[in-house]
């Protein structure tokens, strides 16, 4: 079980290092902040679409078998 929850808190700081770039590089930081925050702001961007289309097919599913 140890295992898992340093696992979480590694994928944490992960994300809020990315969030940091973000903000830092927004503010005109170096090159390679520059280069996370543009791979954090695309995985944010993928994870929304994996969201979006898992959302919309699951609510047509509910929505057909309410008919």
């Amino acid at each position: 079980m140890s295992v898992i929850v340093l696992v979480l808190v590694g994928v944490l700081l992960l994300a809020v290092g990315g969030c940091v770039c973000v903000v830092w590089a927004s503010r005109g930081g170096p090159r390679w902040v520059r280069g996370v925050a543009a791979v954090t702001l695309g995985l944010g961007e993928v994870a929304r679409a994996v969201s979006r289309s898992g959302g919309r097919s699951r609510a047509g599913s509910n929505s057909d078998s309410g008919d």
